[in-house]
């Protein structure tokens, strides 16, 4: 397969239509605009649907219909505009339908501003609706990434009848890159099935349901829910490790395009000499904790770790249980749009490791 040079979120665009998305409901917002522009030309070349809506909360309840119906179905939006689709994925959740939701993250709170972030992390690991359900969510550090993780989205999304968020920030939407794609038509189509909805010849009755009146049954049905979420945190964690063949004595912790800014710092801190590891976890829910927890317990004599986050610290607290009080554990983070250059993380590993050497 050749490379083709295309920006992150025209990449993702087409990355949805290789995998078999037919069906695309949006509503523009900066800076993953480019995502359904892209799509509102690409997927009539597929026989595919493109419905621009009057808002997100009617985006993700068309996904909803959509997915009722057993079509592969995506919506995309940036940090404010998936906040707004939270009581459309919690029923999603409950009805146990696939979708993929693609959040390119623009700093906050409130309106906040257009320039990259990773503040949404709570909003997507922590389920952001009402009641106990998970999303599935997938964090790129490279545009190809993106590419391999929108497809893997679809994959999980429907093995697991469960929304799939593919996270990234800003810089992954607007940055261009060379990138690969699986061949066209190659994705199988959305196999036959007992759940979903529409007419067919001397079928049963379907429904489609989140309402249980009885509280038994909705208590089953949480609970069914719950073991399709152990399911897939015993199956589907995904992390890197980065610079560990010779020992470590520091262990840094970042995901997304963060994670990518701290490889170039450890490259240059390690060319002095200072042993330092990376540790990235490319599945954000389920979290790696047994293998983040692997990569603390392998650090040389008792060295710090380094949480660093394009936030106030929220992925800080995974990072803390999986270290159960058996490491000292620092944070680095900015915010409002603030993207630390790879000098300013070295410096900070190096602030680090003077209290280690």
């Amino acid at each position: 397969m050749s490379k083709v040079l295309m920006k992150g979120n025209e990449a993702l665009g087409e990355a949805a239509v290789r995998a078999g998305c037919v069906h695309f409901f949006g509503y523009p917002i900066t800076p993953q605009t480019e995502v359904p522009e892209y799509l509102v030309k690409r997927l009539r070349e597929v026989g595919g649907t493109f419905v621009q809506a009057e808002s997100e909360v009617a985006s993700i309840n068309m996904v909803m219909g959509a997915a009722g119906m057993g079509v592969r179905c995506m919506t995309s939006s940036s940090s404010p505009g998936i906040s707004l689709m939270a009581e459309g994925m919690s029923y999603i959740a409950a009805c146990e339908l696939p979708c993929v939701v693609i959040n390119m993250m623009r700093a906050g709170p409130g309106l906040g501003g257009i320039l990259p972030a990773q503040s949404d992390y709570f909003q997507a690991t922590r389920g952001h609706g009402h009641g106990d359900y998970q999303v599935i969510v997938l964090a790129p550090s490279s545009v190809q990434e993106a590419v391999d993780l929108t497809t893997l989205a679809f994959e999980l999304s429907e093995k697991y009848r469960n929304p799939a968020m593919v996270c990234a920030d800003g810089m992954i939407g607007q940055m261009m890159e060379p990138v690969e794609f699986p061949e066209e038509g190659a994705a199988t189509p959305m196999p036959e099935n007992d759940w979903s909805l529409g007419a067919r010849d001397g079928r049963e009755r379907r429904i489609v349901n989140s309402l249980y009146l009885s509280p038994e049954d909705l208590h089953r049905h949480n609970l069914k829910l719950k073991a399709k979420y152990d399911e897939i945190a015993a199956n589907e964690t995904r992390q890197e490790i980065y610079g560990t063949d010779d020992g470590y004595d520091v262990l840094v912790v970042a995901f997304g395009t963060m994670a990518r800014i701290c490889k170039t710092a450890i490259d240059e801190v390690r060319a002095e000499g200072l042993r330092v590891a990376l540790f990235r976890p490319i599945t954000l829910n389920p979290y790696p904790f047994g293998a983040l927890r692997d990569a603390m317990d392998a650090i040389e004599g008792d060295g710090p770790v380094l949480d660093i986050e394009m936030s106030m610290g929220q992925m800080l607290y995974d990072v803390k249980l999986a270290a159960e009080g058996s490491r000292r554990i620092e944070f680095y983070g900015t915010a409002g749009g603030v993207v630390p250059s790879p000098d300013e993380v070295a410096e900070k590993i190096r602030g680090l490791m003077q209290g280690v050497q």
